[in-house]
């Protein structure tokens, strides 16, 4: 799935409407330019491209009393937000050895009903299962030096990820089930965007590209 796709559209959607500058604010924010491959340019061409894909509409704005140049804010169609909800429950369901598209779903996931997520996560820790079964058939986790030598490091590796990351699961399902969090028709949700004129105390410091995004 695309992780890059999922971040934008869940920052656009948290705005309302939203520049190319704003979402790139907050993706940093969030720390994501560390975890995925949220950088400058694939946030940019993200947006003209879920633009062109009539997942965003695009809205031209006015240039700024102070000069600038104008901008193009991005806005969610309804093919947006079936996207968006799409792609955020694939990244709560699926088991890979990548951990950024749990982390983007981990990040978006009040958006969907409790109920949901907890059922989503509990198909997530079936794959986790599946997964370690379908290795293990033809591998053994080995303690010390054993046939595959220290190439056996890496399915222990892996193996042992899946472990912990099948307790982390069930863990999170305890603290949904037990009332954490606000998700979807419950309340207020968690603002997680940074408000106009916000100071990003992430920043990268690499200046604004002025372009039309």
């Amino acid at each position: 799935m695309s992780v890059i796709r999922l971040l934008v559209l869940a920052a656009v959607r948290q705005h309302g409407r939203a520049h190319g500058y704003q979402v790139r604010n907050d993706l940093e924010y969030w720390g994501a330019h560390e975890w995925s491959n949220a950088k400058p340019g694939s946030i940019y061409h993200a947006l003209k491209q879920l633009a062109k894909q009539g997942a965003l509409v695009a809205h031209e704005t006015a240039p700024s009393v102070a000069g600038g140049p104008p901008r193009t804010e991005y806005e969610l169609t309804d093919a947006g937000r079936e996207e968006y909800l799409k792609l955020l429950r694939t990244a709560l369901t699926t088991y890979d050895q990548k951990t950024d598209a749990l982390s983007a779903g981990l990040g978006c996931m009040v958006d969907l009903p409790r109920a949901e997520v907890v059922a989503l996560l509990t198909e997530r820790v079936r794959a986790i299962e599946a997964w370690r079964a379908e290795v293990t058939t033809s591998y053994v986790p080995e303690e010390g030096p054993g046939q595959f030598g220290h190439i056996g490091e890496i399915m222990n590796f892996w193996i042992h990820e899946a472990d912990s990351g099948e307790e982390w699961t069930r863990g999170l399902i305890r603290r949904i089930e037990g009332g954490a969090y606000t998700f979807a028709g419950e309340g207020e949700p968690f603002v997680g965007v940074l408000g106009p004129g916000e100071e990003n105390p992430y920043a990268t410091g690499v200046p604004d590209p002025g372009d039309q995004l």
